[in-house]
């Protein structure tokens, strides 16, 4: 049987791990990016990423979160780079305010996922770089942890290389009718698959932006205290804290403590510098003073500014164009894709060889927001 001629717009890890799992399957592919993959104005940036099943009611998305931690183990052995530290995740749920982690422990045991519930005293017994005195109880989960981020982009995209996958540098856009256009000329393929992130919603006017909104989240890392070890990947998990909008990652390799206050900004994709603002700066140090006391006064030694897409319910988009029968438009992250990406990439590679249909929560049609207790990201 003769080939499929396939280009996977989006070098991302989205757009990799798609690309990569048809490279594998046999196919042809050739993928596109306005940059070199890995570059720093992708959603995919960032040094690391938190990978955890926590999902709250959300079966769908712990399973694949699992499927996920499996498949990143696999790909780390494979090329043998450090992909992922196993050091846990730790989610604090604030008093009244924590539908996401109540419904949570049912679900981790439907799946199968190991779970410790911890009290206040216990939190900060076993984890005393963190101050708890307005939270209820925690989650740990100990096979969580974090993946490091841009090294995983490379990886795929290694590997896509040497399955004999093509890159190629290209600005793809789109004319009036949504087909995709590079130089002036109509992508002809048997399958394209358009995977460019937040870059979605600008090209697919009628199609995308009705359903979703592009962010900027600002990030910063802080530097360990002198000659301590109690901030490093060894000793301290990853944590998720609704209640305050945060969530962060322990040093590793030197990075520093990611300490996130997530305030969503507006962003220019093409004119915007990935700059902080300083409003993050103190928002992020407060944060600092009430959670992690033993941090106050150190430096901030590193900042990223990442843009993710949103849709209403944060579910991903993996559907059909309505108008183009070949294109299949992959994304809308909203914030978790990552972690989910080399299972996503898969399934998405089987709807795209049309060896199944993208389920529900995926199609473009029908989206609602949800509320804390039926989105699976808690938002």
């Amino acid at each position: 049987m003769a080939k499929r001629s396939i280009i996977v717009v989006g070098g991302g890890i989205t757009g990799l791990m798609t690309a990569l799992h048809l490279q594998r399957s046999g196919e042809r592919v050739r993928l596109i990016d306005r940059w070199e993959p890995g570059h720093h104005r992708a959603s995919s940036s960032d040094w690391n990423r938190v990978i955890r099943a926590i999902s709250g009611a959300d079966e769908f998305y712990t399973r694949w979160a699992r499927e996920s931690r499996s498949c990143w183990l696999e790909l780390q052995a494979e090329i043998a780079w450090t992909l992922m530290y196993e050091c846990g995740a730790l989610i604090l749920a604030t008093q009244g305010r924590c539908d996401w982690e109540d419904a949570t422990p049912a679900t981790f045991d439907r799946v199968g996922v190991p779970w410790h519930r911890l009290d206040r005293e216990e939190i900060e017994a076993r984890f005393p770089q963190f101050r708890v005195p307005d939270i209820a109880y925690a989650i740990y989960e100990p096979e969580a942890g974090m993946l490091m981020a841009y090294r995983c982009v490379l990886a795929a995209l290694t590997l896509f290389r040497r399955f004999g996958g093509e890159v190629e540098r290209g600005h793809v856009r789109t004319d009036p009718d949504e087909r995709a256009m590079l130089d002036g000329k109509p992508l002809e393929a048997d399958l394209l698959v358009i995977a460019t992130g937040p870059w979605m919603e600008r090209m697919f006017p009628r199609t995308i932006r009705p359903i979703s909104s592009v962010v900027g989240i600002n990030v910063l890392y802080t530097s360990t205290p002198d000659g301590s070890e109690a901030f490093d990947h060894t000793r301290m998990p990853c944590w998720i804290d609704h209640g305050q909008g945060s969530f962060g990652l322990p040093s590793a390799e030197g990075s520093g403590i990611k300490a996130a206050v997530v305030i969503p900004d507006r962003i220019d994709l093409d004119h915007d510098e990935r700059l902080v603002r300083q409003e993050t700066l103190w928002r992020t140090r407060s944060y600092i003073r009430h959670r992690l006391p033993d941090l106050v006064g150190e430096r901030v030694v590193d900042s990223k500014f990442n843009q993710i897409i949103l849709t209403p319910d944060t579910h991903f988009i993996l559907d059909w164009h309505p108008e183009h029968e070949n294109m299949l438009l992959a994304g809308g992250c909203s914030g978790h894709l990552f972690k989910h990406a080399p299972v996503f990439g898969q399934y998405a590679a089987g709807v795209g060889l049309r060896r199944f249909a993208p389920p529900a929560r995926f199609k473009i049609a029908g989206r609602r927001k949800l509320g804390p207790k039926e989105s699976p990201s808690g938002r």
